[in-house]
């Protein structure tokens, strides 16, 4: 007789409830039994449980209410209150994404209680180790049993370091879920009524990568070269970022107009009315480019290469000067090549792949 199958899925962060939802709403077509670990790293309302209700997701089977803490001490929280749940609930599978505490911290306990793990978003690389998410999706990458890779490149990425058993080319969850709820974001963004910018041609601005946030010189460049844009900057401030300028006594720009964090239909319809997009995100530079939006993203490398040799995404660091130009002049001659990421669909390749493996 076939054992039974149950999936588990985890989460704590903004971009893996995005990525999560499609792969829990392809589990619940198929009436797979499912189990949602809710790790609770993202512990502001604003920053979490608006996206369950906008996307009906269900709510979580475990929270391990792990909240703000280092990250060292999120990791091992995480290992020890989540590895109690796989020896209790024995899933087939964990599904994890992306390069998060939540991704490493879950991950491993499922490894130490012999539960097969699944990486989607797997083999994608930034290439600088000076970055903790860089650290996080190498670590996950190596101990998963089965690997599903947004791109080409993540695939090739696996393959130059020796893992080739196991991975499987699915496109990405990301770009499923913005075909999905295309018709709700196509609306015009609510968040601007009360902004001065009205109806009037607008840049987004999104930062919160700990190398930006936390160095004052850093922050204090960039939030300069913001201010020296030639249009008004729409602002969703993340909570580091906005106790990192108290923390540094730094102001933002007249032209700079704060708005609490966004729902993640509302934030999908600011990027696709903007007439750029400024981002330390790696999901946001996706995001724009999923919805034909130019990106100009302020670090010096990133992981979805695929945008930038797309003529998409231009990488500016914290350079005033490059940062003032791209705002200004950067605009791509031709649509963006979405087969780079797949077609749709990836969520239903993730699974019938996993179930496959598992001999179901």
């Amino acid at each position: 007789m076939v054992k039974p199958v149950k999936i588990a899925v985890a989460a704590g962060t903004r971009p893996e409830f995005i990525q999560v939802e499609s792969i829990i709403r392809e589990l619940k077509e198929r009436a797979v039994s499912t189990i949602f670990i809710h790790s609770g790293q993202h512990y502001d309302y604003e920053m979490d449980k608006i996206f369950f209700d906008e996307m009906h997701m269900p709510d979580p089977t475990h929270y391990l209410e792990i909240g703000s803490k280092l990250p060292g001490e999120q990791i091992g929280e995480m290992i020890a209150k989540s590895e109690q749940i796989f020896r209790s609930e024995k899933p087939s599978m964990l599904l994890v994404t992306g390069d998060t505490n939540t991704a490493l911290g879950v991950g491993l306990a499922a490894n130490k209680a012999k539960i097969k793990v699944g990486h989607f978003e797997a083999g994608m690389r930034s290439f600088d180790r000076t970055m903790p998410e860089e650290i996080n999706r190498i670590i996950i990458d190596n101990f998963s049993d089965i690997l599903f890779s947004p791109t080409q490149r993540g695939v090739d990425n696996l393959r130059n370091t020796g893992i080739c058993e196991n991975v499987h080319l699915s496109g990405d969850v990301m770009l499923d879920s913005i075909m999905h709820y295309r018709s709700l974001i196509e609306t015009a963004p609510r968040s601007l009524t009360d902004l001065p910018t009205g109806s009037k041609p607008y840049l987004l601005l999104t930062l919160h990568r700990e190398a930006n946030t936390d160095n004052p010189v850093r922050l204090k460049r960039l939030l300069g070269a913001v201010g020296d844009l030639p249009l008004p900057v729409v602002f969703p401030v993340h909570p580091r970022t906005r106790q990192r300028m108290h923390d540094f006594s730094l102001d933002l720009p007249a032209n700079v107009h704060p708005i609490p964090p966004q729902g993640y239909f509302e934030f999908l319809r600011l990027i696709a009315h903007a007439e750029k997009l400024l981002t330390d995100s790696g999901g946001a530079q996706k995001q724009a480019f999923f919805l034909s939006r130019p990106c100009v993203t302020l670090r010096p490398n990133t992981e979805w290469v695929e945008t930038v040799e797309d003529g998409w995404n231009i990488l500016v660091d914290d350079d005033h000067d490059r940062i003032v130009r791209a705002a200004g002049g950067f605009a791509p001659s031709h649509p963006p090549n979405l087969s780079r990421f797949g077609s749709g669909g990836s969520a239903t390749r993730i699974i019938d792949t996993a179930l496959g493996y598992l001999g179901h």
